[in-house]
């Protein structure tokens, strides 16, 4: 195995050919991210003497681990890094999506585009239910028809709520806070995505997932807060 340059690595893989075995299951990785998943302490190459990156089959693992964690779950790095920092200290199994246990969804659609009837098998769903869904803005499949994992999540949530008497219709102010909070999010993070660096998008990227999940602490503790009243406590 060879470096970029032609430089010989016996003993690891040069960044190049870990991108070339992480762009099949993720086609958007660069070696801009993988730079930017090092520096942010997700990962920790080798080096040779002259200072080239020598990546082990462990290495590459991680980064996979890594990759799932932010496109299936949308967990932002700092949560991936705790939940990796466990694992390695076996206190753990590794980094977990960070929703209630109703919001599970079989392995199977994990990262996989759904079609109407995969969404609804996966779920339980009524497909009068996911109907609504729809109508009131809640779940929006993709240009071409198909759902995504997130989808699943959503709708299983939904169901779970439906056993308190929740309907989708009930639902519609929970889809305009979330609109106004992307709206927010979007303010910030743009001008960060047009910066011309080769790590900006990275950095960009990240700065989403924090915000969306400060954002849902943020709206879980001003729930709480607002419920004490409520349980009397």
């Amino acid at each position: 195995m060879t470096a970029s340059a032609g430089r010989p690595l016996p003993d690891g893989m040069s960044i190049g050919a870990v991108l070339g075995e992480l762009t099949a299951e993720f086609p958007d990785v660069t070696i801009s991210k993988i730079r930017f998943l090092e520096a942010e302490g997700l990962v920790q190459p080798s080096r040779t003497p002259s200072g080239y990156r020598q990546f082990a089959p462990a290495d590459v693992e991680r980064l996979r681990v890594v990759l799932r964690a932010q496109r299936d779950q949308y967990l932002p790095l700092k949560v991936i890094k705790q939940q990796l920092a466990a694992a390695d200290r076996g206190d753990a199994p590794g980094p977990r999506a960070v929703v209630p246990e109703v919001a599970e969804v079989p392995e199977v659609t994990a990262g996989r585009r759904l079609t109407r009837e995969d969404l609804l098998e996966a779920t339980g769903l009524e497909p009068a239910v996911l109907t609504q869904l729809e109508e009131f803005g809640l779940i929006k499949p993709g240009p071409a028809g198909f759902y995504e994992s997130a989808d699943a999540e959503l709708a299983l949530v939904v169901k779970a709520m439906a056993r308190f008497g929740i309907q989708p219709r009930h639902l519609r102010a929970f889809r305009t806070s979330a609109d106004r909070e992307v709206g927010l999010i979007e303010q910030i993070v743009t001008p960060m995505y047009r910066q011309q660096d080769g790590q900006a998008r990275a950095r960009a990227d990240e700065a989403v997932r924090e915000l969306a999940s400060l954002s849902v602490a943020l709206h879980t503790l001003l729930v709480n807060a607002g419920l004490r009243g409520v349980s009397g406590r």
